[in-house]
Parts: structure tokens; C-alpha cells; sequence
């Protein structure tokens, strides 16, 4: 599949998100699967602190993905990939006094998957099915060449549930919940004093300065404001899709962030054709309190399916 979002659409022409992704089965078992994320932030032009220009540059990032999946039982299943990232922002310019180079990390995602289907009275029938996904479980990154700045890269943790209703033999439903938290920690809110070693002394929050695990940890109780703070980290999604003679299909949802976290709010809307060798899927945002990157925008995915394709062909 190949999929592609515009990004800031409504104030420039050359910024976008690109990914293509592909799977083999191995077995009626396990299967591998491979995928590449890009994002071009397009030509943008380089000047110095007295507004002479360095260059043109086009900074870029991509992740370079590898995994396997196998099911363990007949309801159960769970998959593990590597990944690769290179982020590429400052083009090796100098910024405030110091030599950059491209960020570098390597991280790995760990997810489990369970489904059962499900009988209902009136020959209604269905699927329920549960996800949990750890994403970007890896090192630090830094930007400069002596490595003394490095931030996390963005572990998270999405879990939810969701419940397939086959209404008759051509209609279809879908119901999903997303639940989504950062698991890096929290900045902590500093005083106006130091310690004996020049570092600035916490108010209130932990410690940012901690390892990976550690942060993962770490960022389910480290929010300045107490359990009521690690709350307001969470965001939520849920949306439903309909389907009919698995051919066609309309989807709606919406995403949900408190103001203290992002404030990001926003509908989306979906449709999706698919046939024999391939499909093809649209989506739409609209947000609701405030600008989006991807607001006015049209996003499209394209599935090609080389086995129904072989199968077609014979």
C-alpha cells in the first residue's frame, strides 16, 4: 500500500507525508512485513543571525521499518519490528554556535492482538477484537555532533477495543475506541535556584533527565499536578465504518486532547472503494477549536493485492 498526506496544504505546496508498506505470509502462522515513512519539509531557504542567505536546503526525515508477526492461538496474536530513523532538520548548518548533524535512533514496537467472533440472536453475527501497541521503544536522539542534547523519541502506548457487526451478507459496522498516552516524561516545572552542580532545582514534577526504560516508567506518575495531570495526557479517538458488500465504505470519527496537552480536537471522515487487486481509501479532518496542519486537506491511500491479482490473471 502506498499512502500520501499534504502537510500544511493551506500555506505551502511542497511539504508531505509519504509511506509505502507491504506483507508476506510465511505460513497460515506468521507473516513479515516492511515499511518506509517519509516526510520532505519541502525547500526551505537557510540565513544566518544577520539575514544573509547560507542556502536552499530540503530537510527531511524517514524510518525504515522491518517486522514479523505470528498468531499463537486461534484468538491471539502478536508482532515485533525494528526500525530505523534518520531526521535530517538542520542540513549540517550551524545553530546557535554549535555544529549539527542528522539525528539518529533505532527503536523497536511490541504489539499483541486478540479477536473472537461472536454469535448473536437473529443471526446477527460479529467480531470483537482488543490491540495494545508499545511504539518507538528506543534510544535518544541528539542533533549536535558532541551528543551533549538528547531527547526521547516519542514511545507510546495505544490500546482499545473495537466490535464488528455483519448486519446481513452485504452490510457491515464497526465500532473502535483508541487510547493513546506518551510515555516519556513529563517536564517538571523548575524554581529559581540552583544545586551545587549548576543545575536548576525542582518545584514540583521529576526528574527529566533519566533512560529510556526508566522514562517509560517514569512518565505514568511524574506529572507535576499529581493523577488529575496524567489524565489530561491521555487522548482519545473513536469512530465507526460501514461497509457494504465489502466494496464500498464510509467512516467517521474524532479525536479528543485537553487544552493543557495540545488542545488538538478534530472530525474526521473517510470512504473507501475496494476491488478484486485493489483499493483505494480518501480521509478528511475537520478541527474543531483550533488550526490543524492537516485541516483542508485530502489524503489518500492506494492497496494493491498481488495474490487476487495472480489468482485474476490464472
Amino acid at each position: 500500500s502506498f499512502s500520501y498526506s499534504p502537510w500544511l496544504r493551506a500555506l505551502v505546496s511542497d511539504i508531505n507525508l509519504a509511506y509505502v508498506n507491504g506483507y508476506k505470509k510465511i505460513d497460515d502462522m506468521s507473516a513479515v512485513s516492511a515499511s518506509l515513512l517519509y516526510f520532505s519539509l519541502g525547500d526551505i531557504t537557510f540565513t544566518d543571525i544577520n539575514a544573509n542567505v547560507i542556502g536552499n536546503y530540503r530537510p527531511n526525515e524517514f524510518a525504515l521499518d522491518a517486522a514479523y508477526s505470528r498468531k499463537f492461538s486461534d484468538h491471539v496474536s502478536g508482532a515485533v519490528s525494528a526500525r530505523y530513523i534518520h531526521s535530517n532538520l538542520t542540513q549540517g548548518q550551524n545553530v546557535s554556535g554549535q555544529s549539527t548533524k542528522p539525528g539518529q535512533s533505532f527503536a523497536t514496537d511490541v504489539s499483541l492482538y486478540y479477536e473472537k467472533d461472536l454469535t448473536f440472536k437473529n443471526n446477527l453475527n460479529g467480531k470483537f477484537a482488543f490491540g495494545m501497541n508499545i511504539s518507538n521503544i528506543g534510544a535518544k536522539i541528539s542533533y549536535s555532533n558532541d551528543n551533549t542534547q538528547k531527547d526521547f523519541i516519542p514511545t507510546n502506548l495505544r490500546l482499545g477495543p473495537s466490535l464488528l457487526l455483519n448486519l446481513d451478507d452485504y452490510n457491515s459496522l464497526t465500532f473502535m475506541l483508541d487510547v493513546n498516552k506518551l510515555l516519556v516524561p513529563t517536564p517538571p516545572i523548575y524554581d529559581s535556584t540552583y544545586d551545587v552542580n549548576g543545575n536548576q532545582n525542582i518545584l514540583k514534577g521529576k526528574n527529566p533527565n533519566v533512560s529510556v526504560v526508566s522514562g517509560m516508567l517514569q512518565s505514568f506518575y511524574d506529572a507535576p499536578d499529581g493523577f488529575s495531570e496524567e489524565l489530561h495526557e491521555i487522548t482519545y479517538s473513536v469512530g465507526v465504518e460501514y461497509w457494504y458488500d465489502k466494496q464500498f465504505a464510509i467512516r467517521g470519527g474524532y479525536f479528543y486532547e485537553d487544552k493543557t496537552k495540545g488542545n488538538r480536537k478534530y472530525f474526521t471522515l473517510g470512504a473507501g472503494l475496494k476491488y478484486n487487486v485493489f483499493g483505494l481509501d480518501f480521509s478528511y479532518l475537520i478541527p474543531t477549536d483550533q488550526k490543524n496542519p492537516l485541516e483542508n486537506t485530502l489524503r489518500f491511500t492506494l492497496v494493491f493485492d498481488f495474490d487476487a491479482f495472480k489468482a485474476q490473471k490464472k
